[in-house]
This record gives C-alpha cells, sequence and structure tokens, in this order.
C-alpha cells in the first residue's frame, strides 16, 4: 500500500535569519486541531488553532525575546486525498478512461477552487505537474506528438520530486525561433481527449426547424391559419356536401382556403431559411471575433498559435497587457503583476512568484497563503514578463466555467430597438384599420343578413371572408420586416468589412461608426507604417551621427565613421542598453530573419546588430543575470533593467522618451573612444545642446529614443524603499534619479501610403481627425502637418497642460484641438469622455493595456490587430487587423451604408404599407359583395415582396466613397427624414391615384370582351389593378436605392448581384401567378394589351420619383406640416369619440382580468408548485434514506480487522490509510 507523500525536507528546520547570540530560534510545526474541517479545499479552523497562522512572529509578553514560529499556508495540514478531494457538483471531472496523465482535469483544477498551495503541495509543485502532464517547462511540448504510449501514474508524477531539489529559475526571456501560424491539426490526440482544447461550446445556433416556428410563432399568421382552415372546410362542405341544379358549375371556395394556407407556408419557408442564413454568417464572425494569437514554447521554439490550440502542458509567455488565455502555473517571470478582478473579484493587482519558489518555500516550512504562483485565465498581465505552464483550457479553466454560465444572446442593436419601436406603432395603426374595416363590413353583413338567401355555409363563408381580409390587412401592416432589414444589413456590412480588414466584435459599433463626428487616432502604425529605422543619433550630447539624407540641420558624422571608433566598454554599454533591455525576439517570418516584437525594439536590435556587431541576441543574453525589470509604462514612458556586473556592482539600464530622460540626467559619456567609461557632470550649455538636438529630430517627424545608465555597489540600494512583498526589489522612483546620460537615437517611421488621402475624406465627411500620441510636440505636429490633421489655425497641446485644464476651458478649446501630444493614456479618456459630453460620436484608436479605459468610454473602440494588447482587443468594439488608418474610413463607410439600407427599406415599406392598407379598405367598403381588390392571398404576396425580398435587396448595396460626401447624422436625428416623407406620401399619392381611378373608372376606358360576363369583367379588372399594383412597387423599389435629390437610381445596379437577383424573383414569380395564379389568386389571365397597360401605368414611378426630387426640401417641410396639423385637428374628435365608445369595454376587460383570469392564473401556479414543492420533498427524502443507508454500511466497514475500503482508481488520485488519532507535534529547538 503506497504511503502518503510526505518530503523529507519537511522536518528539516533552517533558520531564516542569520544566527545571534542572545536569540533562541524556536521553530514549531504543529498540525493542525482536530477541529478542523475541510470544505473542498477551503480549510475552516477554531480560534483554539490560531497557532496556524501566518503570522511570521509571535512576542511573549512575559519574555521580550522574539521567538519565531514557522509560517504556515492555508490548508497546509490536508493530506493528499483531501486536498485533491473532488466536490459533489464536479466528480465527473475526476473520472477520465484510459488516462495516460498522472492527474485528471478535476485533480488540476483543485489548485484554483480557490487558490490552494495545498493542492499544489499535493500535485508535487511544478516539477510533479511538469512530469505528471508529460511536458518540459523549459521545450515545452513536443510537435511530434500525438498520442502517449506509456502512461504515468499519480505516485510516481509526485515521488520523483522527492529526488530532485528546486530548480533554479529559467530564463525569462527566450531567443528561439519564433514561426506564425504553426499548425497543430492532429496533434496532442490524447492530450484532447482528457483535457479537452481551449474552446468554449459555442451556442448552438437554431436549428432551421426552429427557424421555421420561430417565423410561424406569429398570433396574426395563426389566427389567419385558422381562418383559412375554417373557409377551406366550408368550401369543400359547399362543394361536395351541398347539391346544385344540374347547370350550376362546381363550387371552388375552397381554392382561396387552400391558396391562404400555401402562402402562409411560403411566407414562413422563405423567412426561415433568411434567418437560417443571417444565423450561420454571425456564427462564423463570432469564430473569427474569439479567434487570436498567442505565443508558446514548443520543442524548444516560441511559435505563434491560435488560442484555440493551447493545450494542458503547454509553455506560454507572458508579457505585459496579455489577457490569460488559460489556467497555469508560473514557472518564472520578473515583476509579474495580474489583475484579477473580472475572474476572481480581487481588485488588487496580484504579485506572482515562480512556482520552483513557491515549491522550496513550501519544502522549507516557510511557505505562506501569500505566495501565488497561480495564473487565471481571464486576468490581465499588467506588468512584468514570463513563462506559466498550462494547467486548465477551455471549459475546465476558470474563465471558461464563468463564461458558460454567463452565455446570452446578442442584445439588439440601438437602430433595431428603435425600428421595433416604430414598427410596433406602424402595426397599432394598420391594426386599427384593420379593426375599423372588420366592423364596418360586419355591420353590412348584419343588416342585409335577412335579405340573404344564401345557404348557411355560404353565409359562413361570406364572414370568413371579411375576417380574413381584416386580419389580412393586420399582416401587410404590421411591418416586421424593419427589424430584420437591420440584422440583414449589419450581417452583410460586418462580413464584407472584415473583408476590408475591420473585424466587428459589437454589432452596434458598425451602425454607430457612421454617425462617427470625431476620431482620436494613434500616430504609430495607425498614421505610420510602423516600419521603424533609426536614421539619426546623438552618442553623449556631442557626437552627432546619422545614416544620411536629410534627418538633421546639424553637422553629423556617418553611422559607420561613429560607431567604428567607439572603445569596447561604450560598445558593451550600448549592446546591453539595446540587447538585454528588450522584449524583441530573434526569430523568422515568411521564411525571413528579422526580430518580432517591438518595432521601436526591433529597430534598435537592427541598429546594434548593423552596426555594433551584435551576434545572435540569445549569445548576448546569456550568462546575464537580471536582478530587476521594470516593464515599460505608457504613464512613465520608459522601460529598464538591473543587471549583475561580472565585478559585483549592479547596473540600471534605462530607455524611453528623449526629452524626460534627458531631465533625469545629471552625468554624460563625454567619449565614446576612451577606453574606460568618460564621465562628467552634464552641464547647462551640454543639456540646452542634447534638447535642441532632440527637438531638431523631432522637427524632421523623428521620433526620439534615449537611453541612461547608473551603476550602484549594492541592490536595492539602501537608501531606496523596496517593493511591498518582495524587498529584492526596489521602488523605481527612488532608482531614476542622477543617471548618466548615453545616446539619442532618432527613429524614422513614414507614413502610411493613403493616409493623406484618407483623413480628407474624413474632414469632406465632416468627421474631425485628432491625434492622440506619446511622442512630443514637435514630432507630432510635424506628422500631423505631413497627414493633413494640423492645420493653421489648429491647435497643438500636451497631455499634463491639457489634463490641468477647467471643463469650461476644454470645452473652449476641444473644438480646434487637434494634436494632443505627450499624452498619457488617461488624458485620452478624459478627451473622449469630453468630446461625448460636448454631444460627440467618438471614434477612438488604442493598441495598449492603459487604452482600456478610454476604448470603452468612446461611442467606437479601434484596437490595433497586430500591436494592440489583449487587453485592448478586449475593451474595444472593432480591431484593425491591419492598423491602418484607412480601415477606418472603410468603417465610416460601411457604418453609413447600414444606416442608409435600413433608411432605403423603410421608405419603402411605408410606402407599401400606406398604399396596400388603403386601397384594400377602401375597395372593400365600396365593394357591394364587401370584397377587397386585393385578396388575401394577393396580399400575402406584397407581404412576401415588402418585408423579405425587398430588404435583402436593399441591404446589400455596397457603399462608395460618394457616401463620405455629406456630414454625419446626429445622434438624436429621426429615424424618417424629410426627403423621405416627401418620397413615401408622394409615392403613396401616386400609387393610390393610379388604382382608383382603374378600380372605379377602368370598366368605362379599359378594352374589355364585350361578351363577358360582368362577373368575369369584375374579375379581369382586379387582375389589371393587382398587377399594377405590384408593378408599382418594383419600379419604386430602384426609386429607393437613392435617399438624396439626385436623380441617378441606377448607379451601381450592376455590381449588386442581389439586388438583381431578387428583383428576377419578384418579376417572375408576378409573370407566374398571372399566368397560372387563376382561382388561387382570384385572378385571370390577362392579354399582351392589358399587360400593356399595367406597365404603362406603373412605370411613370420612375418619372414621379424625379418630380418629387426636384422639389426643395424646405417647401416640402412647410406642407407636411400644414397637412398635419389638418389631419390632427380632424382625428383628435375621431380618437375622443372612439375612446368614449370603447372605454366601458375596456372596463369591463379590466374587471375580468382582475377577477377572474388574475385568480384563475394564480390558483394554477399555487397548485403547480405545492405538486412540484411535493414531488422534491419526496425526492430528498428518499434521497436522504440511500444517504443514511450508506453510512451505515460505511460505518460497519471501518470498523471491521479487514483493510480500509481503497478510492477506486478512475478517480485518478491517491489512497491511503485512515489515521485513528494524531500524532503529538514534533518540536526542534534551535539554540543560536
Amino acid at each position: 500500500m503506497s504511503q502518503p507523500y510526505r518530503p523529507e525536507s519537511l522536518s528539516e528546520e533552517r533558520p531564516s535569519t542569520p544566527p545571534s547570540t542572545d536569540q533562541t530560534l524556536l521553530s514549531l510545526q504543529v498540525p493542525s486541531s482536530p477541529t478542523t474541517k475541510s470544505l473542498g479545499g477551503d480549510t475552516l479552523r477554531s480560534r483554539a488553532s490560531s497557532f496556524n497562522s501566518t503570522a511570521e512572529t509571535a512576542r511573549s509578553r512575559a519574555n521580550s525575546d522574539v521567538r519565531t514560529i514557522r509560517s504556515r499556508f492555508e490548508g497546509d495540514e490536508l493530506s493528499t486525498e483531501e486536498a485533491l478531494c473532488p466536490d459533489p457538483t464536479n466528480e465527473k471531472d475526476f473520472e477520465v478512461d484510459n488516462n495516460p496523465f498522472a492527474f485528471s482535469p478535476g485533480q488540476l483544477n483543485k489548485t484554483l477552487n480557490p487558490k490552494s498551495l495545498a493542492a499544489y503541495k499535493a500535485l508535487g509543485g511544478l516539477r510533479g505537474l511538469e512530469r505528471g502532464l508529460k511536458t518540459d517547462t523549459v521545450a515545452g511540448l513536443s510537435v511530434d506528438e500525438t498520442t502517449i504510449s506509456e502512461k504515468i501514474g499519480f505516485e510516481e508524477a509526485i515521488d520523483s520530486t522527492e529526488s530532485k531539489k528546486a530548480s533554479q529559475s529559467r530564463p525569462v526571456i527566450r531567443q528561439e525561433d519564433i514561426v506564425s501560424g504553426h499548425e497543430v491539426s492532429g496533434q496532442y490526440h490524447d492530450r484532447r481527449r482528457v483535457y479537452n482544447d481551449n474552446r468554449l461550446p459555442v451556442k448552438e445556433p437554431l436549428s432551421i426547424w426552429r427557424l421555421f416556428w420561430n417565423a410561424y410563432n406569429d398570433r396574426i399568421l395563426q389566427i389567419l391559419t385558422a381562418a383559412a382552415v375554417v373557409s377551406l372546410a366550408l368550401g369543400i362542405y359547399e362543394a361536395v356536401g351541398q347539391e346544385r341544379a344540374p347547370d350550376e358549375p362546381q363550387s371552388l371556395d375552397w381554392v382561396e382556403g387552400l391558396a391562404i394556407e400555401v402562402a402562409v407556408v411560403i411566407v414562413v419557408l422563405v423567412t426561415g431559411l433568411n434567418d437560417y442564413r443571417r444565423e450561420k454568417q454571425f456564427v462564423t464572425l463570432n469564430a473569427k471575433k474569439d479567434d487570436r494569437q498567442v505565443k508558446a514554447i514548443r520543442s524548444g521554439k516560441s511559435l505563434m498559435i491560435s488560442v484555440f490550440d493551447v493545450m494542458v502542458g503547454d509553455v506560454l509567455h507572458l508579457e505585459s497587457g496579455d489577457s490569460v488565455p488559460a489556467d497555469g502555473v508560473l514557472i518564472s517571470g520578473h515583476g509579474i503583476r495580474c489583475d484579477e478582478s473580472s475572474a476572481t473579484g480581487e481588485s488588487d493587482a496580484m504579485k506572482k512568484v515562480g512556482g520552483d519558489e513557491v515549491w522550496t518555500r513550501i519544502v522549507e516550512g516557510t511557505a505562506t497563503s501569500k505566495l501565488d504562483p497561480f495564473i487565471i485565465s481571464g486576468s490581465k498581465v499588467l506588468e512584468g514578463v514570463g513563462t506559466y505552464l498550462v494547467t486548465s483550457v477551455g471549459v475546465n479553466s476558470s474563465f471558461g466555467k464563468i463564461m458558460v454560465s454567463l452565455q446570452t444572446k446578442n442584445e439588439d442593436t440601438p437602430l433595431q430597438v428603435k425600428l421595433a419601436r416604430m414598427a410596433n406603432w406602424i402595426g397599432y395603426l394598420g391594426t386599427t384599420a384593420a379593426g375599423f374595416l372588420f366592423f364596418i363590413l360586419l355591420v353590412r353583413f348584419l343588416v342585409g343578413l335577412s335579405a340573404n338567401t344564401a345557404t348557411s355555409a355560404a353565409k359562413g363563408s361570406q364572414f370568413l371572408d371579411i375576417f380574413i381580409v381584416a386580419i389580412t390587412i393586420i399582416v401587410v401592416a404590421v411591418p416586421e420586416g424593419l427589424p430584420v432589414a437591420v440584422t440583414l444589413a449589419l450581417s452583410f456590412a460586418t462580413k464584407r468589412m472584415y473583408k476590408e480588414n475591420n473585424l466587428v466584435r459589437k454589432l452596434r459599433a458598425c451602425e454607430t461608426m457612421g454617425n462617427a463626428t470625431t476620431i482620436c487616432s494613434d500616430k504609430t502604425g495607425t498614421l505610420t507604417q510602423n516600419k521603424m529605422t533609426i536614421v539619426a543619433g546623438m552618442l553623449g550630447t556631442r557626437s552627432i551621427i546619422t545614416r544620411g539624407g536629410d534627418v538633421t540641420e546639424k553637422v553629423a558624422e556617418h553611422f559607420s565613421t561613429a560607431f567604428a571608433r567607439v572603445s569596447p566598454a561604450v560598445r558593451s554599454l550600448l549592446l546591453q542598453s539595446a540587447a538585454i533591455n528588450s522584449t524583441a525576439f530573434e526569430g523568422e517570418e515568411h521564411g525571413t530573419a528579422t526580430f518580432i516584437g517591438s518595432k521601436t525594439e526591433t529597430a534598435i536590435l537592427t541598429l546594434a546588430k548593423e552596426q555594433l556587431g551584435m551576434g545572435p541576441v540569445a549569445e548576448e543574453r546569456a550568462g546575464v543575470e537580471i536582478v530587476q525589470l521594470i516593464p515599460f509604462d505608457s504613464d512613465r514612458k520608459c522601460m529598464g533593467v538591473v543587471i549583475r556586473l561580472a565585478s559585483g556592482n549592479y547596473r540600471l539600464l534605462i530607455k524611453g522618451a528623449a526629452e524626460l530622460l534627458l531631465a533625469k540626467a545629471t552625468r554624460e559619456l563625454v567619449d565614446e573612444a576612451e577606453e574606460n567609461l568618460l564621465v562628467h557632470d552634464l552641464t547647462e550649455k551640454a543639456r540646452n545642446h542634447a534638447s535642441q538636438t532632440i527637438e531638431d529630430f523631432a522637427s524632421h517627424s523623428l521620433r526620439t529614443i534615449a537611453m541612461l545608465y547608473k551603476d550602484f555597489p549594492q541592490w536595492p540600494p539602501a537608501e531606496a524603499r523596496r517593493v511591498e512583498g518582495d524587498h529584492s526589489l526596489a521602488v523605481f522612483e527612488d532608482v531614476f534619479q542622477d543617471m548618466t546620460f548615453l545616446a539619442v537615437l532618432g527613429i524614422q517611421d513614414p507614413l502610411r501610403d493613403g493616409v493623406s488621402q484618407a483623413v480628407k475624406q474624413c474632414q469632406d465627411a465632416g468627421v474631425m481627425v485628432r491625434m492622440v500620441t506619446g511622442d512630443n510636440v514637435t514630432t507630432a505636429s510635424a506628422i500631423a502637418s505631413q497627414c493633413g490633421i494640423k492645420t493653421p489655425d489648429g491647435i497643438v497641446m500636451e497631455g499634463p497642460k491639457f489634463r490641468q485644464l477647467s471643463n469650461a476651458d476644454m470645452d473652449a478649446v476641444l473644438p480646434q484641438l487637434q494634436v494632443l501630444a505627450r499624452s498619457s493614456p488617461d488624458d485620452k479618456r478624459i478627451l473622449v469622455a469630453r468630446l461625448k459630453h460636448l454631444g460627440e460620436t467618438v471614434a477612438v484608436t488604442g493598441d495598449g493595456t492603459n487604452d482600456g479605459p478610454a476604448l470603452k468610454t468612446a461611442d467606437v473602440g479601434f484596437s490595433m490587430g497586430i500591436a494592440g494588447t489583449e487587453v485592448a482587443k478586449e475593451a474595444s468594439a472593432i480591431i484593425l487587423m491591419d492598423d491602418n488608418f484607412s480601415s477606418i474610413v472603410n468603417a465610416i463607410m460601411w457604418g453609413r451604408s447600414v444606416n442608409d439600407a435600413v433608411a432605403k427599406f423603410l421608405q419603402f415599406q411605408i410606402t407599401v404599407n400606406i398604399t396596400a392598407v388603403v386601397l384594400a379598405f377602401v375597395s372593400a367598403v365600396s365593394s357591394p359583395d364587401m370584397h377587397s381588390v386585393l385578396s388575401a392571398v394577393q396580399l400575402l404576396w406584397v407581404n412576401l415582396i415588402m418585408d423579405t425580398f425587398a430588404a435583402l435587396a436593399l441591404a446589400t448595396d455596397a457603399p462608395t466613397e460618394k457616401i463620405l460626401n455629406r456630414p454625419p447624422v446626429p445622434k438624436r436625428a429621426a429615424l424618417i427624414t424629410t426627403n423621405m416623407w416627401k418620397m413615401i406620401l408622394g409615392q403613396a399619392v401616386y400609387q393610390l391615384a393610379v388604382t382608383f381611378t382603374l378600380y372605379f373608372a377602368g370598366a368605362k376606358f379599359l378594352p374589355f370582351n364585350p361578351d363577358d360576363s360582368d362577373e368575369v369583367l369584375q374579375l379581369e379588372l382586379n387582375t389589371i389593378v393587382f398587377n399594377t399594383f405590384v408593378w408599382m412597387q418594383i419600379f419604386n423599389e430602384f426609386n429607393n436605392r437613392r435617399l438624396d435629390n439626385k436623380f441617378n437610381i441606377f448607379e451601381g445596379v450592376l455590381k449588386n448581384y442581389f439586388f438583381i437577383g431578387i428583383n428576377a424573383i419578384m418579376i417572375g414569380g408576378q409573370i407566374m401567378i398571372i399566368f397560372i395564379g387563376g382561382k388561387a389568386f382570384q385572378i385571370k389571365r390577362i392579354g399582351g394589351q392589358q399587360w400593356a397597360i399595367c406597365i404603362l401605368c406603373a412605370l411613370p414611378c420612375l418619372l414621379w420619383a424625379v418630380i418629387l426630387r426636384s422639389i426643395p426640401d424646405k417647401y416640402a417641410a412647410v406642407l407636411f406640416s400644414f397637412v398635419c396639423k389638418t389631419w390632427l385637428a380632424m382625428f383628435r374628435p375621431l380618437m375622443s369619440a372612439l375612446a368614449t365608445i370603447f372605454r366601458p369595454v375596456g372596463k369591463v376587460y379590466s374587471a375580468l382580468s382582475r377577477h377572474v383570469i388574475q385568480p384563475t392564473k394564480r390558483f394554477s401556479k399555487r397548485v403547480i408548485r405545492k405538486v412540484l414543492r411535493k414531488k422534491a420533498t419526496e425526492e430528498k427524502e428518499e434521497q436522504m434514506a440511500s444517504d443514511e443507508e450508506a453510512a451505515i454500511k460505511l460505518k460497519k466497514v471501518e470498523t471491521s480487522p479487514t483493510e480500509p475500503p481503497q478510492t477506486p482508481p478512475s478517480a485518478g488520485f491517491p489512497t491511503h490509510p485512515q489515521h485513528s488519532q494524531l500524532s503529538p507535534p514534533p518540536i526542534t529547538l534551535t539554540t543560536a
């Protein structure tokens, strides 16, 4: 039987402080109180066991001697099986069939459920995890791994750590080749099977059948279906159940009911298929949205892999700004602090400690609960660099569990909400019209009932005809296609935007971007190419050097000459500043050797390689002991590193913004050719010369980076404060002073091609572009002038001055503010918030971790897909995959295109609504037999054209650059503009005039066959009216392709294959209906002459639109105002009368609801709850009885003399004998 793993070194005592002559160090190792309870990794201790506190020292009141008690962490006393005991809710995570690894997913999760050093200890620490997961903390997983042939057991994994000492810290910055886009398909079969991959279960899209049901789950359609079924039944009864005269033709009234059912099925099928296509598009886009690249080490090489391909056992890089993709344990790192607020709710930055160091402390007995080697998925790396071992991915990770529980459907965009509200209002008006029509026709039907000699079935059929027409008018009047049109436009736009390097993460950003009034853009990589080259510099404050070209006004020495004469000591110092104080890598991209990392750092490494003879970066960094790392911070604008020199001294190397670092320098390197480093005090004259040189470089659009250094005899220096929680590190502000000025580098970053044109396009579109950059004023002004952002009357301001302005002063400055230089992320956030306060719709770009607040504050946040951190990407609404400003212009165009598509569809649909409802209403009321000129089936066809086909056709017009030749739409602008009302009402008037003329007077002037009966002639006339009406909608669809007053409605139509295809379907469907619709559509086939009449009556819609566009909008606005006032004056009395009539009905319904319906509902709910509660109680009692029976059996087994029961091997954790009593605590007394 295997015994619990207890490292022998736990019993060894080592004093943590140097021995003294008058102190006695008392080291205690005390197990927990017998009252200790373990609940899934959490330990509850009584006050009696308070000696297990993490306090490092305890002072006796009776004796002033200091007695040190070994610190203990929570759960230290737990046995292995207690530390890894499964919770009732996740027992299945501990059971894995044929697991070749030592640990199950559940056991690995115990380290973070919550953070548990006890579980970490039980798993054997970092080395136990390394062995148990069959990986390597240095080389990572093997790229050749497929299946695991050799199984490793739990005991073997953790026992292997007994003979190992805690290993030395691994190098933080590895230099292996980086390969982009490495494929892992087909690899890691067993690893995927046991631990899954790093994908969360995607919420399954609705099935096609569910979408069909949703399309049909419309109460109006269901009522229409029921009425059609009754109509069909009555029609069949009339046809086969009623006797008829010998010369009377067979009744075909059943055809209409059948045709309505078929039409409803077609509407449901088309709507469902349309929704299915939309769902598929969004699933594809969401998959692309969540994917990103992370740096992993596999087979000793750093690879860029998809976040979805991260495996348990992978070794991943951590850098400032990263969003942690999976749970794990830190291998090694420098100054890593994480924001875990989104994962654990902990608001403080959590300092991370390497796994080996934690294990050493556990072995020595000095571990405390403050030690934290755990990396939690979903957290953000605030500072530091390092590597960590992945222990949980996907649904097994902390973040994965949270995200699975929070999965919800996408929220509607603001435009969808507005249109849904408008659709409801239009629907109310249509329902009112339909109810009014039904009331009039019902009264007429009842009045004529006494004189009606038809059979009972015929009378029932006549009543149903009235009801069906009213219901169909509601179907047509309710514009359910409005929100659908937005969704279609958004899905089409986001797909096309992705092809144009805009990855839309939040749909609302797409429509909001169309109304943007200002863009706050970064400089580096967005306006410039981010291809940085060092073209000038200054060694010390005296030697100005250049690569060549017109980059400075001063006399300069060429690079090759200047660097050739530097002494070995200066060369070594420059190489240290370039290679050691850097986070860039040597790697390979597209088969070419290059440096990977920050473009500024890669430019410096390139200079060091070309001019200083730097070898492979790995060799330069090999053997260098890094004592402290100061990551780049956007507030202080610099980064640094402390290294230990061969002499035993320590050197602080700093690089960053030149003018800020110059202020920290008090000494300078005066002779770069001197064998030893010759340093003098920095005189005021030398400081001014250096400042002028920096200004000169900046005026030539060069980014200036300075290098400083300072040597110390010890680290941390005696006069410097220590970092809280780690006394081996110094507070940066205390050592960042009295530095020695080494060099200045001028980095050239040319403008992107076409950026000046893109800025001008934005300005022509009424969008003001502002540059927000960390560069100094001179550099920022020079580049802003080159790309057209800076104008002669524009204001350039520095961030520190801007943030000190009052709100009133900011509001006065903002209209002319064009460049904000030397700005911090907080300055950007303040700028964005103030612009929004002034009513601007603000878009902002950001790439750093600290840009998150500004990206969140903006109406639309753009993050950089290449240079951006994961924190910035998560805070943004759109990711610029090419980091290019021109892509922002594309986003504006597509945003306006979405808004235009909705406006086009709205204009088209309201026109059809008005015409169809008024035509059906008037014709039904005026008809002797109370039939509308547009039958129910015809109206359903019109509804299909209006809601589905038109939405597809009008939502797919791609934008052109002309869409930018107009100002943005204000936030609170009305959905329907004056120009749109002009076209809607103007077209409705024309269409009603034509259809009423044909319906009421067509019999007098249209060519009909005089031999036909009146019934046939009326049917032919109705067919002409219906055909003309549909063709007017087809032609009017072309009119609605333009929203302005320009005449060319065919512009770009041949490029929109969707529009052409949809119109071909509508035209083909209409021709087919007229030729073969017959009784189902209640029409008659017409000849060529009648076809010509229909087309000629509909075609002038195009000419009428030209006339309407010629009317100035201001005159149309005056006319509409007069009409609205007149209508309200007439409508208010009618509404008052209707309210008076229907108020009693409403009161009766309210009384019924209050006294009958609601009590019935409450009674039903109470009954259901009682039944469910009773059932749950019975199940609970059965479970308790079962548990009691199991407990009795277990007690019998425990009291028996036989061997105690073992945990099944499938559980995945070791078995141990039960100890009935605790041994007395070992006490070691060491006298110093």
